[in-house]
């Protein structure tokens, strides 16, 4: 079959697409990388890839809000766009940056029928910047098909606004996929654990079908065993944990 095709989506401020795009190479992808305004002029057509990645950064300074004024060229400007996208069987992967750019487009959770944007990511407990490494823990029963064969995950958090908030209905319909765990995979330890006091230690989420799937912790920083921060010390591995998220997500296309 024809090769997988990744776009990967830029904007002034991101700063995690080359690594993204090369995970994606790694996994078996030829990847396209393309400034929003690019997608708005159809100088290029999201119609011919299977896979949207909106990568890590802070997209327009993060002004307003994370994520916010990305969020707002989506869906005002590529709304029907990302819709075909999406009813054609494509892959959206949202990470950190993108997770709060797929919320605040209502495009996960799914916003229908004129209804308000549900869910939001607001300013971490800390009050602080949070880098650090994490344990998250996956849940099996989970539709996302790019965490398929995956129960653990240790990967870096960045962010200042990564926390999860919605009113108790809407946090019961989630389909969440990734939470916040210690290393034994507690979900319940908190801070630091959980680096910005997200509920239900809610770390990432997907849609109903299980291809739009958004996370705030950075799998493209953690797909080599040498970015690991311990890998001196450690048995060594393959691959990093991130790397079967991409890797996934390559295979389901090629297999559909």
């Amino acid at each position: 079959m024809a090769k997988v095709r990744t776009l990967i989506l830029r904007a002034p401020g991101t700063n995690c697409d080359e690594e993204t795009a090369f995970s994606f190479e790694q996994a078996g992808s030829l990847v396209d990388s393309a400034h929003v305004n690019e997608l708005v002029r159809g100088e290029k057509l999201l119609s011919q890839y299977q896979i949207l990645v909106i990568p890590g950064g802070f997209t327009y300074g993060d002004d307003i809000s994370a994520g916010k004024i990305l969020a707002n060229e989506l869906r005002l400007k590529l709304g029907e766009d990302i819709q075909r996208f999406v009813d054609g069987g494509g892959l959206i992967l949202g990470i950190c940056n993108g997770f709060q750019v797929l919320v605040k487009a209502g495009i996960l959770p799914p916003v229908e029928n004129g209804k308000s944007q549900r869910l939001t990511l607001a300013g971490n407990d800390s009050n602080s910047f949070e880098c650090r490494w994490v344990y998250l823990s996956v849940d099996q029963k989970s539709p996302c098909i790019f965490t398929r064969g995956i129960s653990t995950l240790y990967l870096p958090v960045a962010h200042g606004e990564g926390k999860v908030m919605a009113e108790p209905e809407t946090l019961s319909e989630l389909n969440v996929v990734v939470r916040y765990a210690d290393e034994g995979g507690n979900v319940q330890a908190g801070y630091p654990h959980n680096p910005n006091g997200s509920a239900d230690n809610i770390a990432g989420i997907c849609d109903g079908s299980g291809r739009i799937f958004a996370l705030m912790p950075h799998p493209e920083r953690f797909i080599r065993w040498t970015q690991h921060p311990r890998w001196a010390r450690e048995a060594p591995r393959q691959h990093g944990d991130g790397f079967g998220i991409f890797l996934n997500a390559v295979d389901w296309v090629k297999s559909s």
